[in-house]
């Protein structure tokens, strides 16, 4: 079943294969924080101090987005999408916990289940770093509850009586609304129902980071998609050759959030340049040539029998694969093992 018309055949392949080919498809995303996101690692915001820019020296301290921050969210969108569309049921697929290694998230995004198999994921994720400065992309907070009765307490101390004050207070760093993280999500070896089934997972996803808060807004711009024969460059490089542009135009202001449209017209001429210097065979759609791709895509993800037709399409595919190369741990034979143990006394 075919599904894109702006994206020739032979840029995916018929079957999943079970060895790389060489083939990847790369999806182009600027990650916008919308609200106060957290990512974080015991209890610190994580961050990098790295060189500002290619051609910038100075060195600064950025925000990141570790990978799991990244790919978690977005197959866990997809696993909701395949049990609304019943594809996958919660029983037989449990995340983490007791995986069915045959449906769409656990071949494409992979899985680890001790000795009972394992399946590498065939999604790429590095990790991503803010454009602009840590200083000026984070602040913190004090975090409180009211009582019933209007007066304050600090959080954590449910236990305190109403309207007694305390001293302790605590306060936790939160990402700012309009920070950018360039975020580059690599398909290796793609069908087209495995490539539009990442595709709309990235589309999709609208929380990351701690999932314990209500907050965590993010939204993904996705600016272009690459189709080449290796990997492309990376995030950060990527970033700091935005950082570059947008320093070049005065478009930093370390008092004022970056403009959005600045950030993406910065970002697809910064993919271009770094794209005219790979060394590799690609096809890019990018800028006016990928709205066509974007529109067709919104589309059929947008409707509920496009959706259900790509699902069930991935699926198939998912469970071809898993029954010709994923073999489910057979149980132990009580009398060959005995025999067994027999012959090695006697030896």
């Amino acid at each position: 079943m075919t599904f894109l018309k702006t994206v020739n055949s032979k840029s995916f392949l018929e079957k999943i294969p079970y060895k790389p080919m060489g083939r990847y498809a790369h999806f182009l995303t600027v990650r916008v924080t919308e609200s106060y996101p957290l990512f974080q690692t015991d209890g610190e915001l994580n961050k990098a101090r790295v060189r500002a820019g290619i051609q910038d020296e100075k060195p600064i301290s950025r925000l990141t987005m570790f990978k799991r921050k990244q790919s978690t969210p977005e197959r866990l969108v997809g696993r909701e999408l395949l049990r609304n569309y019943g594809i996958m049921t919660e029983e037989e697929c449990e995340y983490n916990v007791k995986f069915a290694m045959n449906n769409p998230d656990c071949i494409i995004y992979g899985f680890a289940i001790g000795e009972s198999g394992s399946e590498k994921s065939k999604v790429v994720v590095d990790t991503a770093f803010s454009i602009t400065a840590f200083d000026e992309s984070h602040e913190s907070f004090t975090l409180n509850a009211p009582y019933e009765n209007g007066t304050m307490a600090s959080k954590g101390e449910a236990g305190s009586k109403p309207g007694e004050i305390t001293s302790r207070i605590n306060q936790q760093d939160h990402i700012k609304p309009q920070v950018f993280f360039p975020s580059i999500v690599t398909l290796k070896d793609p069908t087209e129902a495995g490539f539009l089934y990442v595709f709309n997972n990235i589309l999709r996803t609208r929380h990351y980071g701690a999932q314990t808060t209500r907050t965590g807004r993010v939204r993904n711009e996705l600016i272009g998609v690459v189709f080449a024969d290796g990997e492309i460059t990376s995030n950060l490089r990527w970033t700091q050759a935005i950082y570059d542009r947008l320093q070049a135009e005065n478009k930093l202001n370390s008092r004022d959030p970056l403009n959005e449209d600045d950030v993406k017209a910065a970002a697809t001429s910064a993919i271009q340049m770094l794209m005219s210097e790979e060394f590799i065979v690609h096809t890019d759609f990018i800028g006016s040539q990928f709205a066509p791709l974007l529109d067709e895509v919104k589309t059929l993800t947008g409707s509920e029998e496009g959706i259900k037709q790509l699902l069930q399409q991935a699926d198939a595919e998912a469970k071809a694969y898993a029954q010709k190369h994923i073999k489910s741990k057979k149980p132990v034979d009580d009398k060959s093992e005995a025999k067994k143990s027999e012959k090695a006394g006697k030896s």
